[in-house]
């Protein structure tokens, strides 16, 4: 009971960021009867899409999402004050497996190559690049080893929801929910409004 109350959080992000899985399973057949053979399901798209495009689309909105989810976490403990390290690791490790996904999603139907033909699909590899040592630094050990290095390096998380807000903006997706959420985060994180908004937070707890 213990070691499920101290890591419920981390759980609850892991079991989130698995259970699409099982849905982009249902698109696939892996073949290990003469060797290793992948191919997609026909049909299995949604909203007009082919099998192909639904992979794109599905691995593509959990990566920013997770993203997304991963820059608020230091606003949502400013406005209410409640922040968990590991969380917030959990949700990093989610967006980079994610990101990563959609990347050899890619590559697998449209080559390696072809990442370099476009600004949008460079400016999503480079993010890809830049969460690759996030995500083999998101542990306990990485901490230590780093100490005031580890929060620096997290910072580069910044270019890289960037660059994927970028990579979604060419693709002319639905991207400015994000954008907005993103923005607010920042502003909340503003010197002078972080102060009013913690000295109203506390002081809301101490009248109660």
């Amino acid at each position: 009971m213990g070691f499920l109350k101290k890591n419920y959080g981390w759980m609850i992000v892991a079991i989130l960021a698995v259970l699409p899985l099982f849905i982009l399973a249902k698109m696939i057949t892996i073949d290990l009867q003469n060797g290793l053979a992948i191919s997609l399901v026909e049909n299995k798209g949604s909203e007009g899409k082919s099998t192909l495009e639904m992979l794109y689309h599905i691995s593509g909105e959990f990566a920013i999402r997770w993203m997304t989810a991963v820059l608020t976490c230091t606003p949502f403990f400013i406005i209410f004050g409640v922040s968990n390290l590991f969380v917030r690791q959990a949700m990093g490790i989610a967006a980079a497996v994610w990101s990563i996904l959609h990347f050899v999603i890619f590559v697998c139907a449209e080559g390696f190559l072809e990442t370099f033909t476009e600004l949008n699909y460079i400016a999503g590899f480079v993010a890809v690049l830049i969460l690759i040592p996030l995500l083999l630094t998101s542990n306990r050990k990485a901490m230590k080893a780093l100490r005031s290095k580890w929060k620096k390096l997290q910072t580069f998380s910044y270019a890289a929801i960037t660059l994927s807000l970028i990579h979604i903006v060419l693709l002319e997706k639905t991207w400015l929910i994000y954008a907005i959420i993103l923005i607010l985060g920042f502003v909340i994180r503003i010197p002078a409004i972080k102060t009013r908004i913690v000295d109203f937070r506390l002081s809301r707890v101490h009248l109660k």
